[in-house]
């Protein structure tokens, strides 16, 4: 039997996965993986609509991954959870494993 917070864990873990779920958003976690920047840079950076890059940085900050802070009249960011990095890093360096059969 699952425990109540085993549970808790799962679901904050799979909205974590949910929010990494894209491809744009993992290439933003690359980004700020290496620096915290702001979010002009990262347009630049990725060469994507400015409303485009509000909506994605907004789910990752939303589910804790990412954090931001006012500079003047700058928003940067900055990686908040470290874990995704690591999955984002995980990812990129395994191949994946085909399951044998029997």
């Amino acid at each position: 039997m699952v425990e109540m917070d085993e549970e808790t864990n799962f679901e904050t873990q799979a909205l974590m996965l949910k929010a990494l779920a894209h491809p744009t958003r993992l290439r933003i976690v690359e980004i700020l993986s290496k620096e915290a920047i702001c979010v002009k840079h990262i347009g630049d950076l990725m060469d994507v609509p400015q409303a485009t890059l509000s909506q994605h940085l907004s789910v990752l900050r939303n589910s804790g991954i990412v954090a931001c802070c006012r500079e003047g009249n700058r928003i940067c960011y900055s990686i908040r959870d470290t874990r995704a990095s690591y999955i984002l890093e995980t990812l990129k360096k395994d191949k994946p494993r085909e399951k044998k059969a029997g």
